[in-house]
């Protein structure tokens, strides 16, 4: 099985695995606890959060372990919003495309009484900056702006987004879960008040994350309990998932440059194969777009079938995000960026590794163009747009 789909989930590191054993035997104790087991836990969540911090530019008082980074967002998005409305602030802005996590979070907070400005991208799905600073009001407690789309692989702006919150005394949070391990983050340089990330999206074990929010930057307790965390977020820490998620991104970015130049040398061989599809379009920006993402809409089939079919012919492969991967709905990120429902319909995530080869890059190309050829043959939109019954979308 050639495995294509690390957007949705990567295989757990050996630099993480090795990490997580060697806390289930060395440092199994509460890091609460004041006996010296427990101290010597402590020690090693204190390495882990430092660790964290390195990797992004950061303190390393500034780093929260959490479940991941749904959990992440919502404490970013929540806190901003409830201590701003404190202050007279209860207007929002976020993007067209972000991630559920942070959609679903505003969607909640609107029927609080929040006001939720959705930003429009263009059509490669880009968020103009300008755009940003427009929808920036007195009242505004929060921009939130994800770092690279889970879909589409879109690098967005944030930098720029960051300078011009930093400007108007605006709190910018990025959900940053597919660029953490991958692109280089600073949260200085790049202006960042808070940054959600997650251990699985770059060689850690699931339900782990962290949150990282600037100092004097508004953070709210969603998890009451104990005193974990300095109060902020409740519950024993998962030290062994803490300590494989630290050593996993370590590793991310310690072999950042060369994976990225190796894996983006496959993905856009891959891009311009699938390019040669008759009536298929490539989704996202084809230059600030993330290493591995090759993210395609073919016309006149079913993104369901495509993979189901792939599946048989052992490619592992997405239609988008792997959290709504069970709705009958088109991508709200494909909408956004101009795709037509029916076309949306028929979409292909293919995510890359530095694991994976060029003879996969051929082997999955030839597996889609055949699967591709196969549905349309049995599709009844294909004949009629073969027929001239109806116009195709993508010229």
């Amino acid at each position: 099985m050639i495995y294509a789909d690390n957007a949705a989930t990567t295989k757990t590191c050996p630099a993480a695995q090795r990490a997580m054993l060697d806390a289930m035997e060395r440092s199994w104790a509460n890091p609460s606890s004041l006996h010296s087991p427990g101290q010597q836990a402590k020690e090693a969540l204190q390495t882990a959060r430092e660790t964290v911090a390195r990797a992004i530019g950061a303190q390393p008082r500034e780093v929260y372990f959490t479940s991941g980074g749904s959990e992440a967002d919502n404490q970013a998005i929540i806190s901003a919003a409830k201590l701003g409305a404190r202050k007279g602030k209860k207007h929002l802005v976020t993007t067209a495309i972000e991630h559920h996590a942070v959609l679903h979070t505003m969607d909640q907070l609107s029927k609080e009484g929040f006001e939720v400005t959705l930003l429009p991208v263009d059509a490669s799905g880009i968020v103009k900056a300008e755009d940003v600073a427009a929808a920036i009001r007195e009242d505004t407690a929060l921009v939130s702006v994800m770092f690279a789309n889970n879909e589409i692989g879109t690098i967005q702006p944030v930098a720029e987004i960051g300078a011009l919150c930093r400007e108007k005394g605006v709190v910018f949070h990025t959900d940053a879960v597919q660029a953490a391990g991958h692109l280089p983050i600073d949260v200085d340089a790049q202006n960042i008040d808070m940054l959600s990330l997650s251990g699985h999206k770059f060689h850690g074990p699931r339900g782990v994350g962290a949150l990282y929010v600037r100092r004097g930057a508004p953070l709210l307790t969603l998890i009451h309990g104990g005193a974990q965390e300095r109060g902020l977020r409740a519950g024993t820490e998962d030290l062994p998932a803490i300590l494989g998620m630290a050593a996993a991104l370590d590793d991310s970015c310690t072999h950042m440059a060369e994976n990225a130049a190796y894996v983006s040398k496959l993905r856009d061989a891959l891009i311009d194969k699938l390019s040669a599809i008759p009536h298929a379009a490539l989704n996202g920006d084809r230059e600030r777009r993330l290493p591995g993402n090759v993210s395609f809409c073919f016309e006149g089939i079913e993104g369901e079938s495509l993979l189901l079919l792939l599946d048989d012919k052992g490619v592992a492969a997405s239609s988008g995000s792997a959290c709504t991967s069970g709705s009958l709905d088109p991508s709200h990120v494909l909408l956004a960026i101009g795709r037509p429902h029916e076309v949306a319909h028929g979409s292909l995530r293919l995510t890359l590794d530095h694991e994976n080869t060029m003879e996969e890059v051929d082997a999955i190309a030839a597996a889609t163009i055949e699967v591709v050829d196969y549905l349309r043959e049995m599709s009844p939109v294909w004949k009629a747009l073969q027929r001239g019954e109806r116009d195709y979308v993508i010229q």
